[in-house]
């Protein structure tokens, strides 16, 4: 494997290990985040029991959704990626970029309207390492590109 397309599948592993990272939390979290508590102004133990269960409810289906995000993008490079098939060059990042993108708009959302400090940043290091990725990716080869005189 040439040395861009290395870089760049290791951009996509990098950031596949972030949403990794964040769905196990969200997916076994028995309540909200810290920064949650902060959004809503309440411990808790102060939210209401069935807001409790909606909020897990939604953080689970979070969890889940990234780590179907990290599994689909994990296989697609150590099978598609990795013998050269251009199809997932460009479905690697669109799947990553889908994830990290909400996730970036969401949380932006929430700092900018609440107290809370979520963690935006983790979003945006993937988003950027999504990116990264799929320009390596499509980079071409210097060889390949040289005619012979």
């Amino acid at each position: 494997m040439h040395w861009k397309m290395k870089v760049s599948f290791y951009c996509h592993l990098f950031a596949s290990f972030f949403l990794i990272a964040f769905g196990l939390i969200y997916l076994f979290r028995s309540e909200f985040m810290p920064y949650h508590a902060v959004a809503v102004g309440k411990s808790w133990t102060e939210v209401d029991p069935a807001f409790q269960i909606l909020f897990l409810a939604l953080m689970k289906v979070t969890g889940g959704g990234f780590l179907a995000s990290a599994s689909a993008i994990i296989i697609l490079l150590f099978k598609a990626f990795r013998r050269g098939q251009r199809w997932s060059f460009w479905a690697i990042p669109l799947t990553g970029l889908i994830v990290s993108l909400s996730s970036l708009y969401v949380t932006l959302y929430v700092a900018l309207n609440t107290p809370a400090s979520p963690p935006w940043i983790a979003a945006a290091v993937g988003l950027i390492s999504f990116t990264a990725g799929y320009v390596f990716s499509i980079l071409p080869d210097a060889k390949a590109m040289r005619t012979d005189t």
